[in-house]
C-alpha cells in the first residue's frame, strides 16, 4: 500500500507537471499564433503596397512612352522645319547675290538724289525763312490789329463815359426813340434816318394836296439822344441801356420807361419775347445787374436784390404779384424823403437770388395783366406797368453800404378816342381817359420841372395829379438816373400820332430835372 501511495504521489506529481507543461505549451501556441498573425498582416500589408508600386510603375512607364512618342513627333517636326530653313537660306543667298548687284546701282543713283536733295534743301530752307519773316510781320500786325481794336473798344467806352457825364452835369432826362419794324402790308410812313454816324436823328415827311391842285411837302426833324431803326435789335437797344442798369450797383435810382401810341413796341420793348434774342430790356437789365453784382463780390461786395411788379388801371394800383384775384385792399404810395425811396403798402416783395427768377415773374405779371381789344391794337395794354428792382449792397471791406433801384415801366398806349373805337364802349372810355389823363398829368410834371429847372425855384410840381407821377415822383425829381424810349409805329396812317408823340419825347428831352445823386452811407457798427 505504502508502495502504491507512493506511485500514485509521483504520478500525481508527474500529472501536475505535465499539466503545467501543457499550461506553458498552450501559452507559447498562443504567442506563436499572434505572432503567426502579425506576420500575415505584415505580408498583406507589403503585397497591397507592392501592387500599389507596380500599378505607379506602370502609369509612369505609359506616361514615358507618351513623352517619348512625342518627342519623336517634335524631333519629326524640327527635321523638316530645318529641311525648309535650310532651303530658304539657300534662296535668300541667291537673292543676297542678286541685290548685292541692285545695291550697287541704287547707290550710284543715291548719291545723285542726295545731291539733288541737297539743293532742294537749301531752297527749302530760304523759303522758310522767308515764311518766318512773312510769320513775324504777320503776328506784329495781329498784335497791332488786338492793340488798335483795344484802343478802339476803350475810346467807345470813355466816349460813351463822358457822354453820360455830360447827360448828368446838364441834368437831362435822357430819351430814346426807336421804330419798330412793319408787321404787315400796310403803307409805310416816309421816315429817314440822316445821321448815319451818331444816329440821333429822324425825319418824317408827309405830302397833301391843296385846294388850288399843288403839293404841300412837310418835313419834321427831331434829335435824341440815340434813334433806333427798325432793323436794330433788342441787343442794340440794351447796349445802350446797360450803364444805366450797371449804376444800381453803385447806389443810383434809375429809371427807364416805355412811351408811345398803341401797337408801338413797348412792351416788346421792355419784357419781350420768349427767346434769348428777343429778350426784352427788363430781364436783360436785371441780367445785367446780377452779372455787375457778381463781379463785385471778388471786392468784397455783397448784395440783395428784391423785386416787385405793379399795374395802374384806372386809377387804382393792383399787384402784378399778388395770389389769386387783386385783392380789396388799398395800396398807397409812400416816400422817404431821407433815404429818397419809395414803398407801396400791402404788395407783394419777392426776394432775387438769379435773374432767373425774373423771367417766370414776368410770365406771372403778364398773365394778370389788363389788356383789352382796341382797334389799334387787338391785345393793347390798357395799364401802367412798373417793375421796380431794389438793390442793397455792403462791404465789410470798406464798410460802405449802397442802396439803389431800378425802375422799368411800361406805359399804357397813348391813342385818341376816334383811333381807339373806345368811344362807344363805356367800359373802354372810362380806360382812355384814364390813360390819357395819367400821361397828360406826366407831361405836366415834365413841364413844371422845364420850367423849374428854369429859375422859377418856386415853380409847384403836380406829382399827386395821377398815381403814375406820385409813384415816379423820385424817379423824376432829379434822384435819379432817368430814360425814356420813345416806340413809334411805322405805319402811314399813324403818322399824326407819331408826331405828337415825338413832339411829347422832344419836350422831355429839353427838361431839367437834376443831377443824380449817389445813394450810400457808411455801415453801422455794433
Amino acid at each position: 500500500m505504502e508502495a502504491e501511495r507512493t506511485k500514485v504521489a509521483e504520478l500525481h506529481a508527474n500529472q501536475l507537471a505535465m499539466s503545467q507543461q501543457l499550461a506553458i505549451a498552450r501559452t507559447q501556441e498562443m504567442a506563436q499564433r499572434r505572432e503567426l498573425d502579425s506576420a500575415s498582416d505584415e505580408i498583406d500589408q507589403l503585397r497591397r503596397r507592392h501592387t500599389r508600386e507596380l500599378e505607379d510603375l506602370d502609369v509612369d512607364l505609359r506616361r514615358k512612352d507618351r513623352e517619348i512618342r512625342s518627342l519623336r513627333d517634335e524631333l519629326s517636326t524640327c527635321q523638316d522645319d530645318l529641311q525648309r530653313e535650310r532651303e530658304t537660306v539657300a534662296g535668300l543667298k541667291a537673292t543676297l547675290s542678286h541685290q548685292s548687284t541692285a545695291q550697287v546701282a541704287l547707290s550710284t543713283q543715291l548719291s545723285a538724289m542726295q545731291a539733288q536733295h541737297g539743293a532742294t534743301q537749301a531752297q527749302l530752307d530760304g523759303q522758310h525763312r522767308a515764311y518766318l519773316d512773312v510769320t513775324i510781320e504777320l503776328e506784329a500786325a495781329r498784335k497791332r490789329i488786338t492793340e488798335l481794336e483795344h484802343e478802339a473798344r476803350e475810346s467807345e467806352t470813355l466816349r460813351r463815359k463822358l457822354h453820360n457825364q455830360v447827360q448828368e452835369l446838364k441834368g437831362n432826362i435822357r430819351v430814346f426813340c426807336r421804330v419798330r419794324p412793319l408787321l404787315s402790308e400796310e403803307a409805310k410812313a416816309r421816315m429817314l434816318f440822316p445821321d448815319k454816324m451818331d444816329h440821333k436823328e429822324i425825319v418824317l415827311s408827309s405830302s397833301s394836296e391843296s385846294a388850288t391842285g399843288q403839293e404841300r411837302k412837310d418835313d419834321w426833324m427831331f434829335s435824341f439822344d440815340r434813334v433806333f431803326e427798325p432793323h436794330c435789335s433788342q441787343a442794340e437797344v440794351f447796349e445802350e441801356i446797360s450803364q444805366l442798369a450797371q449804376s444800381c450797383t453803385d447806389g443810383y435810382n434809375v429809371c427807364v420807361f416805355a412811351y408811345g401810341q398803341t401797337g408801338s413796341g413797348k412792351s416788346f420793348t421792355m419784357e419781350g419775347g420768349q427767346t434769348e434774342a428777343t429778350a426784352g430790356m427788363i430781364p436783360r437789365a436785371v441780367e445785367q445787374v446780377f452779372r455787375v453784382a457778381e463781379q463785385l463780390r471778388s471786392k468784397g461786395w455783397e448784395y440783395k436784390m428784391e423785386g416787385q411788379f405793379l399795374e395802374i388801371y384806372n386809377e387804382t394800383i393792383n399787384d402784378l404779384l399778388g395770389k389769386g384775384e387783386f385783392d380789396k385792399k388799398k395800396h398807397e404810395i409812400k416816400h422817404d424823403a431821407k433815404t429818397g425811396r419809395t414803398t407801396v403798402t400791402d404788395v407783394n416783395v419777392v426776394p432775387l437770388a438769379s435773374s432767373t427768377q425774373v423771367r417766370t415773374l414776368l410770365a406771372l405779371a403778364q398773365s394778370r395783366r389788363t389788356v383789352a381789344a382796341t382797334l389799334m391794337n387787338e391785345r393793347s395794354s390798357r395799364s401802367h406797368s412798373v417793375f421796380t428792382l431794389r438793390i442793397h449792397g455792403e462791404n465789410p471791406l470798406t464798410g460802405e453800404v449802397c442802396e439803389g433801384s431800378l425802375n422799368l415801366v411800361d406805359l399804357a398806349g397813348s391813342e385818341r378816342l376816334e383811333k381807339s373805337g373806345a368811344a362807344g364802349d363805356k367800359e373802354r372810355l372810362k380806360e382812355t381817359q384814364n390813360i390819357n389823363r395819367s400821361l397828360s398829368a406826366l407831361g405836366d410834371v415834365i413841364a413844371a420841372l422845364g420850367e423849374k429847372g428854369e429859375g422859377k425855384n418856386d415853380k409847384h410840381i403836380p406829382y399827386r395829379n395821377s398815381k403814375l407821377t406820385y409813384l415816379l415822383q423820385n424817379s423824376l425829381s432829379g434822384n435819379s438816373k432817368t430814360l425814356m424810349v420813345l416806340n413809334l409805329s411805322p405805319l402811314a396812317t399813324h403818322l399824326n400820332e407819331s408826331l405828337c408823340s415825338l413832339r411829347f419825347a422832344t419836350k422831355v428831352n429839353n427838361t431839367t430835372i437834376g443831377t443824380a445823386k449817389k445813394q450810400t452811407r457808411a455801415a453801422i457798427t455794433s
